[in-house]
């Protein structure tokens, strides 16, 4: 829009208020515009954005719930260094003289520190003190900086460095006015007398004080977010001049370090770290955290959205590779349940139950035929008898109610499967070398994939629980009839029933052998009978033991040792067996059973894709990105990302009418290792040429003139700047290429 004006003047131009709207386009539009299954976008957006808030508000808890111990104790250690400045023996003054620093250990997760770091401080400013600064190594690169970013957070109001007097002079009086109210000298004495007025405040006669927090003894506390990333010449310096406030400020430092303690001693010369009394806090380690996180989230019918085996496989190891971030890999199951939601027209049934089953009710032709072409309705369907499978391929009602009940039994697998997991991983995780992984989401990953009780690892498991002793299995069933008690799921409560009664038993074990004993024995007998059974029973042992190990070590042939071994394990077998072995086989047997029966891969289960996301492809391009991938593909194809029609080309070349970057990258990838600067601008040129429509034969076709040789040299110092030539001194008038192989 052109203005004409008289005078010099500054105009401002309202954006139209349809163009406004149409460039605020949120999740919303996202469902609503190049959706597929748009008849039901509206319902799909809903449910998505409710599980949406569920995943944010349970990590948001489950992060506080974590984090208590450790925040608890940072707490206590505030209060308990602000009570010491108020005693007064000896040994109080000489500690007061020190500045407490806590120096907490959070890991290399470093991406999930600044939400420990908020509640933190909310923490501290609700209990304990409001003077809380936080500050980052980023926006402290020089020791003004930091000083004046502490003094901002604490005070609440602009602060000036000695510098800027020159450009308050140069300020109309009103300003400097206005500016002399607000600003503060950049200065811990500024500081000082800051706090002494905010403690006259406090104690003034009259007024009742507002909390605790208010106490004139209130500690001053700096969060240095991230220690490792801080200069050590600014850091220092700020310690050594707090160091000399101490008495006049109960400051206190709280160090988030990422690595190991011993960064202090790194960072810090004894003369700087001797003016800090120092201790350890260690947090919660980020695999344990992601572990609980799994478990809270991931392994629960109470969430209906569900990941396939690949999909966890990429969010593992995204998290195990690259940041051990838990909160990118919450960010990564929110955009697999954004994508779900948005490319899958079913998801409308993913929901809690009693919604799905109404939804399923209301489901429109076009709904009921994509659900006829799921792979797994598909082989639904083959099992049919011909008369059902025509029923259910032509008639849109009886589907709805075969579907209603299959949606049941999705739900009752859920319920089922995920305490069955936790008691295998139960029995299985203290094992040695952990056959079946000792995480539980190793064991969920392999279930997701295959029938778990067909892998070698899993006969491997048993065999190595059929050689526990009677308290350790006691011990592991008890720990299986923990996680069924809260089941409300019918075959759960019944496998609880027979679980207890199992666990009963082996109790009364021993109790029962000696009544029968006792009962069978006279007392006129005990003292002759029992030690000659024992030294019957120790002598038949005794030699049924040493002579096959007798027999074996005359065997040289490697066929004879084998089928010694063979005879040795069908002994073993026959051998009749204690009361404890058929009650211990007995067990194991329940629990093998429960697992074949409740653990089959979800692939098994008919309508699974209304609920599970299997794009592991799609997660892994969004999350892993791959920049020089991305850049190749914008460079070689300038038509799908700027959609001019003339740059449009049938064979895959790039058009002459592309951009200079464009041509010169295409030109760069038909020379080797070194690049001629001279010969590369000539067929530049000639590219250039040949789109502005100049006549081949003509005498100046492919010449370089000003202008082109400025649009090339623009254009390497792009290519350069991505990364794909560089300067070398082998010879000045080249470049040497970098990357090899298309995208």
């Amino acid at each position: 829009m052109s203005t004409s004006s008289v005078s010099k003047g500054c105009f401002v131009f309202k954006p139209d208020a349809q163009k406004k709207k149409k460039r605020s386009l949120g999740l919303e539009d996202y469902f609503t515009h190049g959706c597929e299954g748009s008849e039901t976008s509206e319902i799909r957006f809903r449910l998505f954005d409710d599980l949406w808030n569920k995943i944010k508000t349970d990590t948001e808890l489950l992060q506080d719930e974590l984090n208590r111990q450790i925040l608890d104790s940072l707490l206590d250690f505030t209060r308990k260094c602000s009570s010491t400045r108020q005693q007064s023996d000896w040994a109080s003054r000489m500690r007061a003289s020190e500045i407490p620093t806590a120096a907490l250990m959070l890991g290399v997760n470093v991406p999930d520190h600044d939400m420990t770091f908020q509640s933190l401080s909310e923490l501290l400013q609700q209990s304990v003190t409001p003077h809380v600064a936080c500050v980052q190594a980023k926006e402290c690169a020089a020791l003004k900086h930091l000083m004046k970013r502490v003094l901002e957070r604490l005070m609440d109001t602009v602060v000036a460095f000695d510098d800027d007097d020159d450009d308050e002079q140069e300020m109309v009086p009103e300003q400097r006015s206005t500016l002399a109210h607000k600003n503060v000298h950049c200065s811990l004495s500024s500081l000082c007398e800051w706090y002494s007025t905010q403690t006259k405040k406090s104690d003034t006669p009259g007024k009742k004080r507002r909390s605790l927090s208010k106490d004139q003894h209130s500690p001053i506390v700096v969060i240095f977010k991230d220690l490792e990333a801080f200069n050590h010449k600014v850091l220092q310096d700020f310690i050594l001049i707090c160091s000399r406030y101490i008495e006049r400020l109960p400051l206190m430092f709280i160090f988030g370090i990422a690595t190991s303690p011993t960064t202090i001693q790194h960072m810090l010369p004894h003369s700087v770290s001797s003016l800090l009394c120092i201790e350890l806090f260690q947090s919660l380690s980020c695999t344990q955290h992601l572990a609980t996180v799994i478990d809270k989230l991931v392994l629960t019918h109470h969430f209906p959205f569900k990941l396939t085996g690949k999909v966890m496989q990429v969010l593992v190891s995204l998290f195990l590779y690259h940041d051990f971030s838990v909160r990118n890999f919450i960010k990564g199951v929110q955009l697999a349940l954004l994508e779900h939601f948005h490319s899958q027209p079913l998801s409308v049934l993913c929901c809690k139950k009693k919604e799905a089953l109404r939804n399923v009710m209301q489901l429109s032709h076009a709904d009921l035929e994509r659900i006829r072409k799921l792979p797994s309705f598909t082989r639904y369907v083959e099992k049919q008898e011909s008369e059902e499978r025509a029923e259910l391929l032509k008639n849109d009602a009886q589907l709805k109610e075969v579907c209603h009940k299959l949606i049941k039994d999705l739900h009752k697998y859920h319920k089922n499967y995920y305490p069955t997991l936790k008691c295998l991983h139960a029995l299985t995780s203290s094992l040695p070398r952990y056959p079946l992984g000792k995480q539980i989401r190793e064991l969920h990953l392999i279930c997701l994939e295959k029938s778990v009780w067909e892998t070698e690892d899993y006969q491997s498991a048993l065999k190595l629980l059929k050689m526990l002793a009677k308290d350790e299995l006691i011990a592991l069933l008890q720990r299986c009839a923990e996680i069924l008690q809260p089941v409300k799921s019918k075959k759960m409560k019944s496998a609880l029933v027979q679980l207890e009664d199992m666990i009963t038993k082996l109790k009364q074990l021993d109790g029962k052998l000696w009544e029968t004993s006792s009962s069978l024995v006279t007392n006129e007998y005990k003292h002759h009978f029992l030690p000659t059974a024992a030294s019957e029973v120790a002598q038949c042992e005794e030699g049924s033991l040493t002579s096959p190990v007798k027999e074996l070590q005359k065997k040289t042939d490697l066929f004879q040792l084998q089928k010694a071994l063979l005879e040795m394990s069908e002994s073993r077998r026959s051998k009749k067996q204690s009361p404890f072995e058929i009650l211990r086989s007995e067990a194991l047997e329940f629990i093998d059973n429960l697992v074949k029966s409740h653990l089959f891969p979800p692939e098994c289960q008919t309508l699974n894709e209304v609920c599970y996301y299997s794009s592991s492809s799609s997660v892994r391009r969004h999350l892993n990105a791959t920049p020089r991938t991305s850049i190749q593909a914008a460079l070689s194809s300038p038509y799908y990302y700027l959609l001019n029609d003339n740059l449009k080309t049938e064979d895959g070349s790039v058009s002459n009418a592309a951009p200079d970057i464009c041509l010169t990258y295409k030109l760069h990838l038909e020379c080797g290792r070194l690049i001629n600067l001279y010969d590369w601008m000539q067929a530049y040129a000639t590219v250039v040429s040949a789109a502005e429509g100049h006549d081949p034969d003509s005498d100046n076709f492919g010449k370089v003139d000003d202008v082109k040789h400025a649009r090339f040299i623009r254009a390497v110092s792009e290519l350069e700047f991505l990364g794909f030539i560089k300067s070398t001194k082998q010879k000045t008038d080249h470049v040497a290429r970098l990357t090899w192989g298309g995208c």
